[in-house]
């Protein structure tokens, strides 16, 4: 099958420099979603049709399977699908999509394939409440005989519910033809895509049609509007699926999912959460509210709370982690660590059992088992030019305001006074002090104001 993608327009109403379809639909491009969809579909051509802000296109979109053709001047949808002709394989058949009509599922398109098979023209269509704008289907005895665009239908036609959506499949060879015949002779001056219809009629091609599964699957971008609307449509189809997977979402309304989100058995979702990227989160697993989680492993029965950002982390079973803690890229936690509020770590693995409860910053560092990092500790790992690590080993203790300048080492059981300043290796199993000597000064008195 070859696939043709149609990413060549302006998209003015998107008061914007970026092209339409390089707009962002939960965390990827409206074309990144068709080309993603296309390509479950294992076509063995795949081309893009590209115009307007055409160097961003092919700069963002790539791979070894795609063909990009270009469109100069925009003159229709027809004219579009022209440019791909000599990409295209005349043995199989051609389905056509939209760079800006994201959401269509490839269960979808895989009706609309079968329903053409080898040698018919098939066209995804859709009845609409209030089909203003959109192209009806005209059929005769039941068999569709052209399409017939708003600004050229008449009274009668203009209360034709059944819409054309644009999708379509056709055979190839006939394809061709059919575009090589179009005419622009239409109240927009334009060569019609859809103009192929009446030809293929002509032809003796048979016509049918097929239904997606949700009329949202077929709506287009033109505005931030709709581009916000299919947002909020595409996230609560995400939230409609985890729940039957028997995630409890707080406010399935309140949940964004801009990536993959994978969720195990009996995980509970808190309103405001933002998944990104590839995320896991095993089971009995609880993430608390506004969190922002970018590809990230949260462990069976971890505990998030709420305010929490994890990016590019693994969190341990039993972990509890924040509120307000920050795990950063190369985090690697073990079985019931603690995190708490206001700390933040970095590049850092900390094994099973291990706690840093309040306002610390662990960074570049191996912490063991079972050791206790007080309010206020840090790990000094830059120098101002290159990184160093700290290491922490088991059942060791720091104390509270204390600043381990790396490179440096903990030793097993060691235990580091409060305020200490550490910048040489702290033997295990015994107390490490570094800190000014306490004075008293007698006689002293407090400044006081001067009267004027």
């Amino acid at each position: 099958m070859n696939v043709v993608i149609l990413a060549a327009g302006m998209g003015k109403r998107m008061q914007s420099a970026l092209p339409k379809v390089l707009h962002p639909l939960a965390g990827k491009s409206l074309l990144e979603h068709v080309v993603d969809t296309a390509r479950s579909l294992s076509p063995t051509r795949l081309c893009i049709i590209y115009g307007h802000g055409g160097d961003a296109v092919l700069k963002q979109i790539n791979g070894a399977d795609l063909k990009f053709a270009k469109q100069e001047p925009q003159l229709g949808t027809g004219h579009a699908v022209a440019q791909a002709v000599p990409q295209l394989d005349d043995n199989v058949p051609t389905l056509v999509l939209y760079g800006d009509v994201p959401l269509t599922s490839s269960a979808t398109l895989q009706r609309l394939v079968d329903a053409a098979g080898a040698d018919q023209l098939a066209i995804l269509t859709v009845q609409m409440a209030d089909p203003t704008g959109y192209g009806r289907i005209v059929r005769e005895e039941g068999k569709i005989t052209r399409i017939v665009e708003q600004k050229d239908a008449d009274a009668a036609e203009r209360a034709i519910t059944e819409c054309n959506t644009g999708i379509m499949v056709a055979p190839t060879r006939q394809l061709k033809e059919w575009l090589a015949n179009l005419s622009n002779n239409n109240a927009q001056g334009e060569y019609y895509l859809t103009d192929i219809v009446a030809s293929a009629v002509a032809s003796g091609t048979p016509v049918v049609s097929a239904q997606p599964d949700a009329v949202w699957e077929t709506l287009g971008v033109n505005s931030k509007v709709q581009l916000a609307e299919l947002e909020r449509i595409h996230q609560r189809s995400i939230a409609n699926r985890l729940l039957e997977q028997g995630v409890t979402l707080l406010d399935p309304a309140r949940l964004d999912v801009r990536g993959a989100l994978s969720c195990g058995r009996d995980v509970s979702i808190d309103v405001g959460c933002i998944f990104e990227g590839d995320v896991r989160i095993e089971d009995g697993a609880v993430i608390g509210a506004h969190c922002i989680i970018k590809n990230a492993s949260i462990g069976r029965g971890a505990n998030i709370k709420p305010f929490c950002h994890i990016e590019d982390a693994m969190v341990g079973a039993a972990s509890q982690i924040g509120p307000y803690a920050r795990l950063r890229p190369g985090t690697e936690l073990g079985e019931d660590v603690h995190i708490g509020n206001f700390v933040e770590v970095k590049n850092s693995q900390i094994a099973a059992h291990s706690k840093a409860n309040h306002l610390a910053y662990v960074g570049d560092a191996t912490v063991g088992s079972r050791v206790n990092i007080g309010a206020g500790t840090i790990t000094c790992n830059y120098d101002g030019a290159n990184k160093f690590r700290t290491i922490i080993e088991d059942d060791a203790f720091i104390g509270s305001d204390s600043q381990l300048v790396a490179p440096v080492r903990v030793g097993k059981g060691a235990t580091l006074g409060a305020g200490t300043t550490l910048t040489k290796d702290a033997p295990e199993g015994k107390l490490t002090v570094s800190r000014a000597r306490q004075v008293t000064i007698d006689n002293w008195q407090r400044p006081v104001k001067i009267k004027k």
